[in-house]
């Protein structure tokens, strides 16, 4: 959900260790992106079964959260976190492992939201009895006021929902002097009524994103709230130093009686940042002490497989979901060289994706893609419309760069995440086979969407990915490559900055379609005219591999936050452990 877009800072296992008895090798390979993989442990299963009250549960980490003041969490992980631990949402997913952790239930609201008016209108009646941390209700103003903070120029990087589909959005800056939006109505304390500028049957599916989370106007602080948000939810902020730690405790004013989803079984929540990745690895392979009771934000490193996957009593601990979000090489469309589509299909054929693959641990948990949207998207199975090797095709990229006047190739930047620079090395020296010549630049995790979202200083190529916020293309393609959306700062999902207008015309042609059968045929030929048109190149789709402690339970890989750990459901088998 990142932008539904996937923090850049993930890893995978290495290619050459397996999780299940059969092994994967180059003989496994289907062609250009379509793999076998092995069974991966714990996938689709709860570990550890159910927990028990109490204790403290730590989060090791390498990096800050981008967000998590709500009008601005948009990456799938601190979304996960702060719609589960701090905040309550309109509607939220159900907690549970698998495909049934992709159903929508009422969080906030009574229900799934009543439209009326051709799906223009949407009404919700928010629950009884729900407060803040400080015993204060929580009311739809409330609501309200966070989907106008939403669209405050200084509060950049939030899901952009509500400037899409809500009526008289268009110019509005927030509610800093004053100024409300006419078409959210609160005509009491309990219900909301959403005017939308067209129909959208798929609006409840929108109000999961935080951006439908409250956020009390005399709590505000401006972009200081990313600090301090007001809980809502079973945790409320102790404590947070900033790149250091961040500790929740309990809201004694959330009542489990109003609330399906959380279970909320420790009684602390203790993140600990600013860790290296190879130190969080061995922390939790070792299982020591407190670490035994802990968990990682990041996902596995590739040199940590060997130490995990031959010991049976680790290996158990480990869960491994699909992201089900798309990793891209986006080039800057509005400027020289990336202007020029042949220049975007020199780098699309110069590509070679089974290095990448090789770079992100291989076929065990990556799958190579030949479209932008994934899998589910398609029915399961990506097309291949362009069958371009998945080593790339070196001399056709040489010969589109001689039609396109660069017979002696170009040279550009590209800006990636410090978790990713193994993925962008091995793009750097496929490229350079071509003539495309790449210098790297890597970015905190923490900092990397602010410094891509800057469209006028950002460099002319960036490896990131988007995640369907829903099983549907009106979440992923209008997203990552509507020209009309894009933001001189806080720019989110389209970062080949692509204004092409037939695509446009096109989307908005496919939005007003009522048929869903004849919708998803629709997004799904689009997304192959985009890709014709090549302003990415899509690389991979990963799993999200995790460690946890031994004395971890109720653990499962969320599918709906990009394979996530799901901290709606896990706590400790021992809480008297918790303490080492």
């Amino acid at each position: 959900m990142k932008p539904r877009t996937l923090t850049a800072a993930a890893t995978a296992v290495a290619a050459a260790v397996t999780l299940g008895t059969s092994g994967c090798s180059g003989a496994d390979r289907q062609g250009a992106g379509h793999r076998k993989n092995p069974a991966t442990a714990n996938q689709g299963t709860v570990v550890g079964g159910t927990p028990q009250k109490g204790g403290t549960l730590t989060v090791l980490s390498n990096q800050d959260f981008t967000h998590l003041d709500p009008a601005r969490n948009w990456v799938v992980s601190d979304m996960d976190f702060g719609t589960r631990l701090l905040y309550r949402t309109l509607v939220t997913y159900k907690a549970a492992p698998g495909t049934a952790g992709a159903e929508l239930v009422p969080d906030l609201a009574t229900d799934l939201g009543t439209s009326s008016n051709g799906a223009r209108t949407w009404t919700f009646h928010l629950k009884r009895g729900i407060k803040y941390e400080d015993g204060t209700p929580v009311t739809a103003q409330d609501v309200k006021y966070n989907v106008e903070r939403s669209f405050s120029p200084d509060l950049p990087g939030g899901a952009d929902y509500a400037a899409r589909y809500l009526a008289g959005a268009e110019g509005y800056q927030g509610p800093g002097r004053g100024k409300h939006l006419d078409s959210i109505k609160t005509p009491d304390d309990h219900t909301l009524v959403f005017e939308l500028r067209k129909p959208f049957a798929e609006f409840p599916n929108a109000t999961v994103i935080p951006t439908f989370a409250p956020a009390p106007k005399a709590r505000d602080k401006g972009p200081q709230y990313d600090n301090r948000p007001f809980s809502s939810g079973p945790y409320k902020i102790e404590s947070y130093q900033r790149g250091k730690k961040l500790v929740l405790v309990r809201n004694s004013h959330w009542d489990a009686s109003t609330d399906a989803v959380r279970k909320a079984y420790p009684d602390k929540l203790v993140v600990v940042m600013g860790l290296k990745d190879n130190q969080i690895d061995d922390r939790l392979i070792a299982g020591q002490g407190a670490d035994a009771s802990a968990v990682s934000w990041g996902a596995l490193r590739p040199e940590s497989a060997a130490k995990v996957l031959p010991n049976a009593e680790v290996k158990k601990r480990l869960i491994a979901e699909s992201t089900n979000c798309t990793d891209m090489v986006q080039m800057h469309t509005g400027r020289a060289p990336f202007n020029e589509v042949k220049v975007r299909q020199a780098v699309r054929y110069a590509l070679d994706k089974d290095s990448v693959l090789t770079a992100s641990g291989g076929p065990a948990f990556n799958d190579l893609s030949t479209a932008y949207m994934p899998s589910a998207l398609f029915g399961g199975k990506q097309p291949d419309t362009l069958k371009i090797p998945a080593t790339g095709d070196v001399e056709r990229a040489r010969q589109l760069l001689k039609e396109a006047g660069k017979p002696d190739g170009i040279e550009t930047k590209l800006t990636v995440s410090t978790g990713d620079k193994g993925r962008a090395e091995a793009i750097q020296q496929s490229l350079g086979k071509a003539g495309i010549k790449v210098t790297i630049e890597t970015v905190d995790p923490s900092a990397f969407y602010a410094t891509i979202g800057d469209t006028k200083n950002r460099t002319d190529m960036v490896y990131t990915g988007w995640c369907p916020d829903y099983p549907s293309g009106s979440t992923f393609l209008p997203f990552v490559f509507d020209g009309r959306y894009i933001k001189e700062k806080g720019n989110s999902g389209n970062h080949s900055l692509f204004r092409d207008k037939p695509t446009m015309k096109r989307m908005d042609d496919i939005a007003a379609m009522t048929d869903a059968r004849q919708t998803n045929a629709a997004w799904q030929r689009l997304d192959g005219e985009i890709l014709a048109k090549s302003p990415a190149v899509p690389v991979l789709v990963r799993r999200w591999p995790l460690i946890l402690g031994s004395n971890i339970a109720g653990a499962y890989g969320q599918t709906s936050f990009g394979g996530q750990l799901d901290y709606a459901t896990v706590g400790l088998k021992s809480p008297d452990k918790s303490q080492g």
